[in-house]
């Protein structure tokens, strides 16, 4: 029995043999936010021609979460058992269907139910953990940078999303929007799955064989990391947990209510899409200056100051909402936060639990996350209908988030994996 250990490669060759893989993964990642980046756009159309409430309009992402929360683990369980390429080229398949079919909305509130259930059990398929897994598997020295342009994926959908849903709402109407969005978007990220989406265990297997393993005997993938009854007790990951729930909470219900929030303080629907997708254009940034900084700096401090900037937002939305400068900056603040959430809760989950288990632990993680991003809007929709603004859910806001900061700063440094960190594979 041969075994072939992977050679630790600098951050430059990283980059240079992988980074297709972080491309196809980045338009991944977007797909899978396509449609929770337009909800707010289908808010006024749907609530004109079926009479629907906001608390309503905002369970369907909070269905769609809460759906995913069940699954993630399981799903977890399956990265880590098959790889992500077997994975996710289906799911986008199905998850191409789902979004589409949002176009036979016939105003039965039952139907709605049900197609964002479809939806959430299909897009499990395609949500973070397959992505992050994939690319924190290949990458090490350049994993941040890496994870950085992969959560980009989001942003290019907040970018992107608001102007062209608009524009297709006013063209073809909102259920052409949405057959459009579905077949359009999902097609590309199909594509670019199909011809660069692999991870380690494709790597690691390729390499054993390449060095005189048996082609009709399995590779064993040994990976280093914790047991799952050892992440189980580690305190760190748990608070990394806690953080972002906090944090997803809140931002996301503000991401979903965003731009009804906009248009309410009296900006113009056109104005107001592209106000948000200016978010879009400064999370890019705020992706990649994170994900360089979790490269050079303490991860824990990084993360804990990029989530606690987040209050900045809600405050400055609470006094200046009806100032075009104020909006503008909290646009941009909360851009370049938004979506480096998960890009830190991947980043220190790998850390402080290795890759052993990764998708099993980053599972669980991310189903605590999704229950949060579930029950974010759905929470701002029903503060809204009792309070008639959304007054104290930005107040609520500003509290949490400074909160949701200051777990992630008070973590200690996490461990140091030994050189094997890449990768053994046993044959």
């Amino acid at each position: 029995m041969g075994q072939v250990n992977a050679t630790t490669k600098t951050a430059a060759e990283e980059w240079s043999s992988a980074w297709t893989l972080v491309l196809a993964s980045a338009v991944g990642f977007s797909f899978f936010s396509v449609l929770l980046a337009g909800t707010g756009l289908f808010m006024g159309p749907l609530s004109d021609e079926f009479g629907w409430s906001r608390t309503l309009l905002s369970s369907g992402p909070s269905i769609a979460t809460a759906v995913t929360a069940l699954l993630s683990p399981f799903y977890g369980a399956l990265i880590d058992r098959f790889g992500t390429r077997k994975l996710a080229l289906p799911g986008i398949l199905l998850t191409v269907l789902s979004v589409s079919a949002f176009g036979l909305t016939s105003g039965s509130p039952a139907q709605w139910v049900a197609l964002w259930l479809i939806f959430g059990l299909l897009s499990t398929t395609i949500k973070s953990t397959i992505w992050t897994a994939a690319v924190a598997g290949v990458f090490v020295k350049g994993r941040g940078l890496a994870l950085g342009f992969t959560v980009a994926g989001t942003a290019l959908s907040q970018t992107l999303v608001p102007p062209l849903g608009n524009f297709m709402i006013e063209e073809v109407g909102w259920r052409g929007a949405f057959v459009w969005l579905g077949l359009g978007w999902g097609g590309i990220t199909f594509l670019l799955c199909w011809l660069f989406l692999f991870d380690v265990h494709d790597r690691i297997k390729a390499q054993a064989k390449a060095a005189g393993a048996s082609a009709d005997k399995p590779v064993a993938v040994d990976l280093p990391g914790l047991t799952i009854a050892q992440a189980w007790r580690n305190s760190a990951l748990w608070r990394v947990a806690i953080s972002t729930f906090i944090v997803m909470v809140l931002t996301i219900g503000l991401g979903i209510h965003l731009f009804p929030i906009l248009t309410e303080a009296g900006i113009s629907r056109a104005n107001a899409a592209w106000l948000t997708s200016l978010a879009g254009v400064a999370g890019i940034v705020g992706k990649l200056v994170t994900g360089a900084l979790l490269d050079r700096y303490r991860p824990n401090w990084v993360g804990g100051l990029t989530m606690g900037v987040t209050a900045v937002v809600f405050f400055l939305l609470i006094d200046g909402i009806r100032s075009m400068p104020l909006i503008i900056l909290a646009m941009v603040v909360n851009g370049y936060a938004a979506g480096t959430k998960m890009q830190i809760c991947g980043f220190l989950t790998a850390g402080y639990g290795g890759m052993k288990n990764f998708g099993k632990i980053y599972g669980v993680v991310a189903a605590i996350v999704a229950l949060a991003s579930g029950m974010g809007p759905m929470v701002a929709g029903l503060i809204y209908d009792l309070a008639g603004g959304y007054g104290p859910f930005l107040l609520a806001g500003t509290v949490g988030c400074a909160i949701g900061g200051a777990l992630l700063v008070s973590l200690p440094p996490y461990p140091n994996w030994e050189e094997g960190d890449e990768a053994r594979a046993v044959a």
